[in-house]
Order: C-alpha cells, then structure tokens, then sequence
C-alpha cells in the first residue's frame, strides 16, 4: 500500500467496479439496471444520466419532416410551378369564354345606364376592346378560379414545418380563406358596385351631363372594388391566424373593438368609389359584422385550448329563432304588401 496516496492504491491499481445485481438490491424485475441510469466516474462516483425524452414530444417531433435549406429551395420552386399552371389553366379557360365574362362584367353598369335613362360604354383607344375584353377580363378572372388551387399550394409548402395536429387545419384553411375571397368578389358584383354606379352615373343628370363611359375606366374601377373587397373579407382568416400564433386574443380584441371599428370606417372610405354616407355603411357595415365574426372563431380556439366546450344547443336554437323572424318578415313582405324578388341589392321590389 502506497503511504504517499494517503493509504490508497493508485487509479491503475484499483480493483473494478462490481455493480450490484438486481436481486441483491431487493429491486423489481421492471427496474432498470443502474448501469443505464449511471455512468461510472474514474474516482468511483457515479454522473446521473440524462433524463428520458418526452414520448408525446418524440411523437409530434417524428410527424414534422426534416428539410434542408436546399430541400426547401426545391419545394418553394415546385409550389410556384403549379401554382402558376393552375393560374394559366384558368386564364386559358377564361379566354375561351371572354365575350360572356365581359357580359358579366359590364352588367352593373348597364343596369345603371337602364336605370337612369342615359348613357353608355365607348372605347377611345383603337386597341382598348381588345386588351380589355380579351386579355384583362379572363386575367382578373382567373385570380377568382383559381384562388382554391393557389391557396392550396401555400399550405403545401408550409405543412411539412408544422406538426401533425396542425396539418389538420389544411381543409378549413383552404375553404374559408377561398370562400371568403369568392363570398367578397359576389357582395361587389351584386351589391356595392351596383349601388356605386347608380350614384356616379346619375350625379350629373341635374346639370345635363349623360355619361359615356370608356371601357378602360369602367373595368379599373370594377377591379378596384372587386379585388379590394374581396381582400377586407379575408378579415376573419387574418384575426384567427393571429391568434392561432398567439399574437391576439379575444379579450385584446373586444377591448379595442372601438378602434377597429374606427379603423374599419376609415378603409371603407377609401375603398368606397362614391363619398356619400349610405354607400360608406354598406361597405363598413359587412366589414364590422366580419370583424366579430373573426373574433367569434377566434373565442372557438382559445376555449378548444383550455379544453372547454362551447355552447352549440344554446347557439343554434337561437340562430334558428333569428332565421325564423326572417322568414316570417319576408312571408309578410310578399303576401301582404305585394313584394316580388328581384336580381339586386335588396332582392325584394314591388
């Protein structure tokens, strides 16, 4: 024995380490041995091992796919190729049936024309028909028919970075964010753009002024309010993203509603092609109810966070009381006081 060690034999010297067996320990089979719960130090202590993966954790983390940064180069590059095919695709199938789409785009203005008696459509450049009637209409289009396959190609590319529970949104994403879009598209086309023509056309009839519309102003326009609309519809989409992200709330967002509200009001200014009062409400009324309506979706998700559920008996016996009343004032409406319907804004006359 060395006496210069303190009586203790030197590391190269020391017998090994003998762990106990599991029945001498008086553990269960079950048990794991400590050797995989241990690692061995070269003094004879003992280094905890690290503590076992979260199997939930393991399980989510195995759903994501594992990209390199070239892998995603790759698969933004493919996403734009058919996206791109699905919008030429429409554009091509618009330009088979060009004629009837610019029937359709030049419908609320004539409506307007009929109704007040005077005006109608020129074309001042020598190539305007052309690039209007056959390139611009089935262009405009085609962000409609193909918005559905476009969207979808978006949620392609951005799947594979999400965990599995999260790619269950893919189906509710691409229907309300298109739907959306096309419901906005049809609320300009049968409602708002028809009212805005009636008061434009019409603002010089007093003075003797009759309108003669170029084509080529006539469908910026249309574009203007048909696209924009269709973006201020997307609202409910927006709201519920930011709070799926956890950037709002529903509570942030009842809070400040006054300010949304007054931002609301201020967008449908702009947007709105005429300055009077009645078509500013049309337009930022529809926009408010989308509001609540995305706080609403956005309320669904923080109560299926905490695990909560929601009151549905309650809530479609109630909306169908409101659907009831509705009905019952229409029934009035034809039968008592005459009204018929009719294909505009608001689908009742006399």
């Amino acid at each position: 024995m060395d006496q210069h060690n303190g009586g203790e034999l030197p590391p190269e010297q020391q017998p090994p380490i003998v762990l106990p067996k599991e029945s001498d320990r008086g553990l269960p089979e079950h048990v794991e041995p400590a050797k995989e719960l241990a690692v061995a130090s070269g003094r004879g202590g003992f280094t905890p091992a690290p503590p076992p993966d979260d199997p939930e954790e393991d399980e989510d983390e195995s759903g994501m796919l594992r990209m390199s940064f070239m892998d995603h180069l790759e698969e933004l590059r493919s996403r734009l190729i058919k996206a791109l095919g699905g919008f030429g695709v429409a554009f091509l199938l618009g330009l088979v049936f060009a004629t009837q789409m610019w029937d359709y785009v030049r419908a609320p203005g004539q409506a307007a024309f009929n109704l007040i008696g005077r005006g109608e459509f020129i074309a001042i450049d020598p190539m305007e028909q052309f690039s209007i009637i056959y390139m611009w209409t089935p262009l405009v289009a085609s962000f409609f028919i193909a918005a559905p396959w476009v969207i979808y190609q978006v949620w392609a590319f951005i799947s594979p970075g999400l965990y599995p529970k999260e790619r269950r949104w893919a189906v509710p994403f691409i229907l309300c964010t298109a739907g959306l879009f096309i419901l906005g598209g049809l609320f300009a086309y049968f409602i708002a753009f028809r009212f805005a023509l009636q008061f434009l056309f019409n603002i010089g009839g007093p003075v003797g002024v009759t309108p003669m519309i170029s084509i080529d102003k006539y469908f910026s326009l249309f574009v203007d309010v048909m696209l924009g609309i269709s973006l201020v519809f997307e609202l409910p989409v927006l709201i519920f993203f930011l709070t799926l992200i956890r950037v709002a709330s529903p509570s942030f967002l009842l809070r400040h509603s006054r300010y949304a509200i007054l931002a609301i009001v201020i967008l449908a200014a702009i947007i709105t092609p005429t300055p009077d009062v009645f078509n500013l409400t049309m337009f930022a009324v529809p926009m408010i109810l989308l509001y609540f309506m995305g706080v609403f979706a956005s309320f669904l998700l923080v109560m299926r966070r905490e695990n909560r559920k929601f009151p549905w008996k309650i809530f479609f016996i109630w909306l169908a009381g409101v659907a009831a009343v509705g009905v019952l004032c229409l029934l009035i409406a034809v039968t008592r006081f005459h009204y018929h319907f009719v294909p505009y804004w608001p689908f009742l006359g006399k």
